[in-house]
């Protein structure tokens, strides 16, 4: 399993946000995205997401290119900035409505996707109870638990405390192996602690910065 980003560019409104951009990302590595807010990181993540087409260039998934068959890559799952979820319902039930989609997991690996990110203790607690730290938690359950080929977590320790960040970090360091992980964050301690690749935003371009 590969992706390849080919020249991609990104313009908003005549201004460039990113840059003809090459990249090469394999399975069973941890890929960091490093770079201030503003420097196209999120851009660049919901390009690879299908979420917006480049305005040059390809990305292709194992050699295909799914924005020409107007269809969103396969067993990607993410999450981009600011979860949002239905504020009236627990957040067991957000995440079974989600899951009723592909209808693909049981009960058990939703709960197991809610302990992975402490956060069983809340599961029947309304979302519009949660703080910032348990809706951030939930975005990141929403985006495990069906177990995807690649995952992609933008700013994902935004709001959570320590003891489940380095937790999470155990996680995605034990799963990585058979994946594509693909981290966005500003806070460099964190990509130290999990990224063997580092792509360093700047200026609308993008450096591999580290490869252990």
């Amino acid at each position: 399993m590969k992706i390849d980003l080919l020249n991609v560019s990104k313009n908003f409104k005549n201004i460039t946000i990113i840059s003809d951009v090459n990249m090469k990302l394999k399975k069973g590595k941890i890929y960091g995205f490093a770079g201030r807010n503003g420097t196209g990181k999120s851009v660049l993540l919901k390009l690879i997401c299908g979420f917006y087409l480049p305005s040059s260039g390809s990305i292709l998934f194992d050699g295909i290119n799914y924005n020409e068959k107007n269809e969103f890559p396969p067993n990607l799952r993410a999450l981009i900035e600011k979860p949002n979820f239905f504020p009236d319902l627990t957040g067991f039930d957000n995440l079974k409505l989600l899951a009723q989609i592909q209808n693909k997991i049981s009960d058990d690996e939703i709960l197991n996707a809610l302990e992975i990110v402490n956060l069983q203790d809340e599961k029947d607690k309304k979302y519009n109870k949660y703080s910032l730290g348990m809706k951030q938690k939930l975005g990141i359950a929403q985006a495990i638990m069906e177990n995807p080929d690649i995952l992609i977590l933008d700013e994902p320790f935004n709001g959570i405390e320590q003891s489940t960040v380095e937790k999470l970090i155990d996680y995605l360091n034990g799963i990585k192996k058979s994946k594509i992980i693909i981290i966005s964050t500003h806070i460099r301690d964190d990509l130290d602690k999990l990224a063997d690749v580092v792509f360093k935003f700047d200026g609308g371009s993008v450096v591999e910065e580290k490869n252990d």
